[in-house]
């Protein structure tokens, strides 16, 4: 059965501007002009990243690049790389990835198959280059279903990289306790400081998610200069 997940296609144009492709064509402008060290690529949730404190005081200045479209599903995400993106003179040293909120209307083991299958794309464009996948952090005020599947579509996605059949050492998922600290352990809600709509982040949100992520780029960066 064939799995719209990752099944490559454009997001479709609803309201009719083309805000979606000219994003696109923007980024393969920005591939030819550019050498980044770092290309963050995903959803709305990356898109958001770079208008926050740790983008521009951390990340920027290790010469980033943010491909991050708002609404964009797994598929969506492939069929950009497949048609251009990431299409470096120079291959950047790192490739980080996130996405797979918005698929509502596909199961947790489809989007984790959705973001496999981005993972082998972005590898077969970038062979070199070290790959970070971040875990889908969670949504929604108070407990919810769709918690449950974010939850099961980390774990599918952290089995299939760390199983052993699995040999690319240069691809990493990061899954850290900091993803779960938006989660109040005494009822369970997630905060309006941390994520102002209990999906996108605040700065606050930002830097705490983050701060992870940043401490594992650095630590990749530094064996390039060793």
């Amino acid at each position: 059965m064939i799995n719209p997940a990752s099944l490559a296609c454009q997001m479709r144009d609803s309201v009719g501007d083309g805000r979606w492709i000219s994003q696109h064509e923007r980024f393969l402008d920005d591939c030819k002009r550019h050498e980044p060290n770092i290309v963050f690529i995903g959803d709305c949730l990356i898109q958001q990243m770079q208008n926050s404190t740790i983008w521009k005081t951390n990340l920027e200045p290790l010469h980033c690049l943010n491909f991050g479209i708002d609404g964009d599903q797994t598929q969506h995400v492939l069929w950009r790389i497949e048609n251009g993106e990431l299409d470096f003179e120079n291959m950047p040293k790192i490739v980080v990835l996130l996405v797979g909120t918005n698929n509502n209307d596909h199961s947790a083991d489809q989007v984790a198959d959705g973001i496999i299958k981005i993972v082998s794309k972005i590898r077969e464009k970038l062979p070199h280059s070290s790959i970070i996948v971040l875990a889908i952090p969670p949504r929604g005020r108070e407990i919810n279903s769709v918690r449950e599947k974010i939850n099961k579509v980390n774990e599918l996605v952290e089995q299939h990289l760390s199983n052993r059949t699995y040999s690319d050492k240069k691809v990493h998922f990061l899954c850290s306790s900091k993803v779960h600290d938006f989660i109040s352990p005494q009822d369970g809600t997630i905060s309006h400081n941390d994520m102002y709509d209990y999906l996108h982040f605040t700065d606050q949100g930002y830097s705490k998610y983050m701060e992870p992520v940043l401490d594992e780029i650095i630590e990749i960066l530094s064996l390039y200069d060793s």
